[in-house]
């Protein structure tokens, strides 16, 4: 699910010391700050929602055969430029990555393994959509290796799930919801709010009903209208207006309270975990460790390069029967533009980034207007305790227009 948005705001302090402590003699000990990710793209789709901007595609026929050795390709490619890496996550992501046979989950898993050593409890996660066709095959994906499952609930309203162009409705999504509890070891599942018309009332039931369900996570998006979509096409005809943005803000705040009470506290702009509960993966993306993208369309950090797939699944398949592997395009990141994009993803967290990491990162000085930052504390928008720098709460809603000024 796209759409985590900058203008929303982060709670202070939900790591610990400790934390920080582990993670850094974690380093020490194996050359890395953090384990290398796995991220494997499926690119298909029963049907296209028209919210999405992901790379996903409907096709009337897939060989599943020629999927599965592709991807495995794929990965064996970047297996061989990336050896003796510990790999904490796998992520199938899409797309609808359960539409996958679980065969070919497993293979893609064993051949993870083999490449890679794996880390203690390493966490392997795929997105699912909650139809009872798919959540049929839970068990078998469970069995294949997956421990967490990211489900796309997205509504617990059927004219809502309507609007959003969901197959399912709440109770097949309830159903799988509860299916997925029972096969896997963590569960989370997405919600969009902000949807048009909706009331804080609304929202307020619809968010204290899906904490009552028990799951240690949940990803609770604001709906925006991503250029290219049904609903960017209906926007511009006037046909669809969503929230403005002091009902937005408004909402976001509720959602904060409301988890927060409930013991799901944000770590992210729209992600919420127990503690201890949060995605591991999306934890390496947000901190900038390395990770390895394979799959139509896949992005990768490997080693300060930057590797794009190529996008379209006919395109991404020819690329392999050309060169063995699907990448497009393979490029070194500048030291300043590494120290930019682990500024602008550390920010996202409620942890915020350590300035002295961006400095190495970027070459020795952090890009960052130190006036700027100067003034941003003393307005109480920005926080900083030694080398780690925060946006508070106060600024979490300005957060685009705080980057713009901060950001070098």
């Amino acid at each position: 699910m796209g759409g985590a948005q900058f203008l929303l705001r982060c709670s202070k302090n939900l790591v610990r010391d400790d934390l920080f402590q582990l993670l850094d003699s974690r380093s020490s000990m194996t050359g890395h700050p953090t384990p290398l990710a796995l991220y494997v793209h499926w690119p298909f789709c029963v049907s296209k929602c028209p919210y999405c901007d992901f790379n996903s595609h409907v096709r009337e026929s897939v060989d599943q055969a020629q999927w599965r050795d592709a991807l495995l390709a794929d990965l064996a490619q970047e297996a061989a430029l990336l050896p003796g890496r510990r790999l904490g996550s796998i992520f199938f992501g899409g797309g609808t990555p359960s539409l996958m046979p679980p065969a070919t989950v497993a293979a893609i898993i064993d051949a993870a393994a083999r490449a890679w050593a794996f880390e203690d409890g390493i966490e392997i996660t795929l997105e699912a959509n909650p139809s009872s066709v798919e959540a049929a095959r839970f068990a078998d994906i469970a069995a294949a290796g997956v421990n967490r499952v990211s489900l796309g609930l997205q509504a617990l309203d059927d004219e809502a799930l309507r609007f959003l162009g969901r197959a399912h409705g709440v109770d097949e999504g309830l159903a799988a919801l509860q299916t997925a509890q029972a096969a896997f070891d963590r569960v989370s599942f997405d919600l969009i709010y902000a949807r048009p018309g909706q009331s804080l009332e609304a929202w307020e039931a619809e968010l204290r009903r899906a904490l009552r369900f028990g799951t240690e996570h949940l990803s609770l998006y604001q709906l925006t209208i991503e250029p290219g979509t049904r609903f960017a096409t209906l926007a511009a005809k006037g046909q669809l207006t969503i929230p403005d943005a002091d009902t937005g803000a408004d909402l976001f705040e509720m959602t904060r309270a409301i988890t927060a009470a409930a013991g799901l506290p944000a770590y992210e702009i729209s992600n919420h975990a127990r503690p201890g509960a949060e995605s591991r993966h999306n934890l390496t993306y947000w901190r900038y460790g390395d990770y390895a993208g394979v799959g139509p369309g896949a992005h990768g950090r490997r080693g300060g390069l930057a590797t794009l797939r190529h996008k379209k699944p006919e395109n991404w398949l020819s690329a392999l029967d050309r060169n063995g592997h699907g990448i497009e395009r393979e490029e070194p990141l500048a030291p300043e533009d590494r120290g930019i994009e682990a500024l602008l993803m550390g920010l996202r967290l409620c942890e915020g980034v350590d300035l002295e990491r961006i400095a190495a990162l970027a070459g020795g000085v952090a890009p960052v207007n130190l006036a700027t930052l100067d003034l941003l504390v003393r307005q109480g928008l920005a926080e900083r305790d030694g080398s780690r720098l925060r946006v508070t709460e106060a600024g979490m809603p300005v957060l685009e227009a705080i980057l713009r000024e901060l950001v070098v």
